[in-house]
């Protein structure tokens, strides 16, 4: 560094802290802020006063000023995105004004980090449920230790915070929520790739109370998106990996605010990959963002803002234990070569784009923002079909030598060796030769093999509006309704007929039209399958009351929401003639939810802080319908959901040791959850659609993570966490089913089947590990370079159970319709007990440099994750398809199960490697 930028800066310092000294007079103070490494001026700097509710923001020069102060010791305190907190303590005596000059913040290079890079896991990415489960990124914007922890490093293992799914947290983009009506979920695809325009977050932790939202159980993300904040200039990055991605090129460029009172931003990014980490997992998205704000005067602006991010994806596939021995963790059936070229049979595509109107109002003691949005496209997800042909998986299970030890006639050793060898030389989708089989002359033009997508168009219209309000110097007040409605478009689309000159709509197992008014005969570009729509409302509201007075802040929040899901079937399928075609009953909801907070601070560094919340909420969309693929019914008897929580923190914040120490317990009630899948079981054989209702979830642990400061330049860390996630108590199955077929092979003329209760109470939720440590240590060099060092222990984590074999009905014969005569207690215990997986133990390094070279902010960074390449599941899941006993103790039993769980295996060594010049 310039030896005079060092003398300069060196005696600023001593010059501030002369000035800060007990022997000043002032009850009101001022000064700049400054970058410290380009000296230009920082504006939206909070600035408050440890202990009080003054509170300021920074104006376009830096500059701020505070008044009506009391006598005595203060500390100042000034924060920023992006930048390190600034703690200054000052003396007060006599009426006057102190001028401190100028201050110096330092950007935040590994927050830099953080903002350039999500961490996820090839689970979470690839797999059906990615929206899903994630939550690192509702965690990337936090600066809790623990959290940030969690998003960045215990997210490789699938973890998630408090065992809690990423819907209880929400996610909004200028107060308007992003959670998908279908599943609750934040979809980040929406606006992947645009890391450098939202990256102004203001979250809001766990059931703390936000400003434009009532919040979730994971607490509230709020992008806030204004040109007239970002700062001015051109950036330019560049991204390196082996994970998902390969490259990552973006480009961004704000305006900053000009005279004419407007500004705007733009922003592209490319992402590609031929194969991310697991194979045959291309990767193709692109990202452009438009945004422009005009400030009307002093007390309005307007804002508006497009983003178009589409995304495709090549999926993988969870593995049984015998093909990953077979074949490696790296190994996914989905893809093939075509023409030299990888292609994926299964994909996911989503192109969704939005545009959002917003107005900001802000007068002394009132804020309000209003916005407006309209977003429309498609969601799909391509699969192979087959119709009256072999299954194309190649590891079918008919396909893999366990089929052949498992004969029930005897082990065939010669046939085993032959799929063994087979599958070593074959182990992917063979293409041509279903190609093939579609030209044969024996189809007559018909398709036997077809690739066609599941897909979702949608059209949603949403409106927001909340207010904040400083009724006094100690009572506060925030309020703010939403709408939001959306029509969706759901169908299967033939998108390659694979050499076929068309497909027969027909179903192959009962040999009935999906379509009786319309063609059999389906072509490319056309729909088939399944048509239907579906209409969703939401109207919700929220107020909340904050109170401060000396060391006490407290609030109390309510909110009421009432919804409405309505199915519009659009073909008149065979097997539901009299409940396929047309309206739905309509789904109602009406809702509250109550919340509370209370923090208390002993003194500024020592605070305890107790939350509780009790909600209601309507099921979600994925779970109100049966099937509603083919048919209108309802699930029968639903009813919203409870959610009775609690936390408390104690919060400390000393020279050099901060840190926080929580407990919580959450309590899940009336849950309801749709599954399908093929199932054998004591009364029937057929694929089936599985209602689990009132499904009770227990969740109760602590949380603990310390930072001590052991020098200027090097930092300690401690996390650790504990957690109880099980069913609290038993629920209720009942299996439907079409009516189809011979009558000898349908399991029941009613349609379904009451299973009656499934004995899951005490099993473990698979919802990642259930206990976590993480120790750090952090270099912060003078010279703007940094090392960082984790290494982390996850365990307790346990795959997913199937809960139809934890009813009655396993234990049923199904050749004599008895129970199995060795089906006891506690021969079945021992056969569903459930699975616990391998700890795990990974070392991840993280680093990075910054420069300052003529005026242009460069900035490098590194990690290296799973540093020793340690191999692991991160989750995993029982099949249902083995549904008696019988039949599962005799697979149980063999060497290699055919129907034995599946799992998910975390990456192996990874690394990601990031570089932006700042103009």
């Amino acid at each position: 560094m310039n030896i005079k930028v060092l003398i300069f800066r060196g005696s600023i310092s001593c010059l501030l802290l002369l000035v800060g000294s007990p022997y000043i007079n002032a009850q009101s103070v001022e000064g700049r802020l400054l970058d410290s490494r380009t000296f230009k001026p920082l504006t939206n700097v909070t600035v408050t006063v440890d202990n009080t509710s003054l509170k300021q923001e920074s104006n376009l020069e830096g500059e701020f000023y505070l008044k009506g102060l009391n006598k005595g010791d203060h500390l100042l305190i000034f924060k920023r995105k992006n930048y390190l907190d600034l703690k200054y303590p000052i003396t007060l005596s006599k009426d006057s004004t102190l001028i401190i000059g100028d201050l110096f913040m330092e950007l935040n290079i590994i927050r830099e980090y953080n903002n350039s890079v999500i961490v996820l896991s090839e689970e979470e990415l690839t797999s059906d449920d990615f929206e899903v489960a994630s939550t690192t990124g509702l965690l990337q914007a936090s600066k809790d230790l623990y959290l940030n922890r969690a998003a960045f490093d215990f997210s490789q293992v699938f973890f998630k915070v408090r065992g809690y799914d990423s819907k209880e947290g929400v996610v909004q983009i200028n107060g308007l929520s992003m959670n998908k009506v279908f599943n609750g979920r934040p979809q980040w695809n929406n606006w992947g790739g645009l890391n450098n325009v939202t990256r102004d977050q203001e979250f809001v932790m766990g059931l703390k109370n936000a400003s434009s939202t009532f919040g979730g159980l994971l607490g509230s993300t709020n992008i806030v998106i204004r040109p007239s904040t970002f700062r001015k200039g051109l950036r330019i990055t560049a991204s390196g990996s082996n994970r998902t991605y390969a490259g990552r090129f973006m480009v961004t460029y704000n305006s900053g605010s000009q005279d004419n009172g407007l500004s705007y931003s733009i922003s592209a990014s490319k992402r590609l990959a031929r194969e991310g980490f697991i194979d045959g997992t291309i990767y193709d998205a692109y990202s452009l963002f438009a945004s422009a704000e005009l400030k009307l005067n002093e007390n309005h602006s307007l804002n508006v803002l497009g983003i178009y991010a589409p995304n495709f994806r090549g999926s993988s596939a969870p593995i049984t234990k015998e093909v990953h021995d077979l074949l490696g963790k790296k190994y996914n059936p989905y893809w093939g070569v075509q023409d030299g070229d990888i292609r994926n049979s299964r994909h996911r595509s989503i192109n969704e784009p939005f545009a959002i109107l917003s107005h900001f109002m802000k007068v002394p003691n009132l804020s309000i923002t209003t916005s407006v949005a309209y977003q429309f496209g498609f969601y799909a997800k391509g699969r192979l079909g087959y119709y009256n042909a072999p299954n194309p998986d190649p590891v079918y299970y008919r396909y893999l030598p366990s089929f052949y030890f498992n004969n029930p006639a005897g082990p065939n050793y010669e046939n085993a060796n032959i799929a063994k060898e087979g599958l070593l030389k074959n182990p992917q989708i063979n293409w041509p030769s279903l190609y093939d089989a579609n030209n044969s002359i024996y189809n007559e033009g018909k398709a036997s093999y077809v690739q066609y997508d599941d897909r979702v168009d949608i059209n949603k219209a949403s409106f927001t509006s909340f207010a904040n309000i400083e009724v006094s110097k100690h009572i506060g007040v925030d309020l703010g309704v939403a709408y939001y409605g959306s029509n969706s478009e759901n169908y299967a689309i033939i998108g390659d007929l694979l050499g076929a000159d068309f497909h027969e709509d027909i179903d192959p197992f009962t040999d009935t039209s999906n379509d009786l008014q319309g063609e059999v005969e389906k072509l490319e570009g056309e729909r088939f399958n399944y048509n239907y729509e579906i209409n969703s409302r939401l109207l919700n509201a929220f107020i909340q009351t904050r109170i401060r007075y000396n060391n006490l802040e407290a609030y109390l929040a309510g909110s009421y929401s009432n919804t409405h899901y309505q199915r519009n079937g659009l073909y008149l399928n065979e097997r539901y003639e009299d409940n396929s075609l047309g309206k739905s009953m309509k789904a109602s909801f009406a809702d509250f939810a109550l919340k509370m907070g209370v923090l208390y601070k002993f003194t500024g560094r020592h605070m305890l802080s107790v939350h509780g919340a009790y909600i209601n909420r309507p099921p979600t969309l994925q779970s109100t319908f049966v099937n509603p693929r083919e048919h209108n019914d309802l699930v029968s008897n639903l009813s919203s959901e409870t959610v009775t929580t609690t936390d408390a923190s104690y919060l400390i914040s000393l020279a050099k040791l901060k840190g926080r120490i929580s407990g919580y317990y959450t309590r899940f009630e009336e849950v309801t959850d749709v599954n399908f899948f093929y199932y054998e079981g004591g009364v029937g054989n057929d694929f089936v659609q599985e209602v689990v209702a009132d499904i009770d979830k227990l969740h109760f642990g602590g949380e603990l993570a310390l930072e001590y400061q052991a020098s200027p330049s090097v930092r300690l860390s401690a996390v650790a966490g504990y957690g109880n996630y099980s069913y609290a108590e038993n629920a209720d199955v009942t299996i439907n089913f079409d009516t189809s077929g011979r009558e000898e092979d349908v399991i029941h003329p009613d349609g379904f089947l009451e299973l009656g209760i499934t004995k899951i109470k005490d099993y473990k939720l698979a919802v990642g590990p259930q206990k976590v440590y993480s120790f750090g240590i952090e270099y912060r060099d003078p010279n703007y370079w940094w090392l960082s060092l984790t290494g982390n222990f996850l365990g307790d984590n346990y795959i997913d159970i199937a809960t139809v074999t934890r009813t009655e009905s396993f234990k049923i014969n199904p050749e004599t319709q008895e129970p199995f005569l060795d089906a006891t207690e506690e021969a079945v215990a021992k056969l569903l007990r459930q699975e616990q997986l391998e700890d795990v133990y990974l070392l991840n390094l993280v680093g990075g440099k910054s420069w300052l070279y003529k005026g242009k902010y460069i900035s490098l960074f590194a990690s290296v994750n799973n540093l020793f390449d340690l191999e692991f599941r991160t989750g995993g899941f029982e099949q249902s398809r083995n549904g008696n006993f019988g039949q599962m103790k005799e697979d149980n039993a063999r060497r290699m199960p055919s129907f034995g769980p599946k799992y998910w295996y975390g990456y192996g060594r990874t690394y990601f490697v990031n570089l932006s010049i700042s103009f």
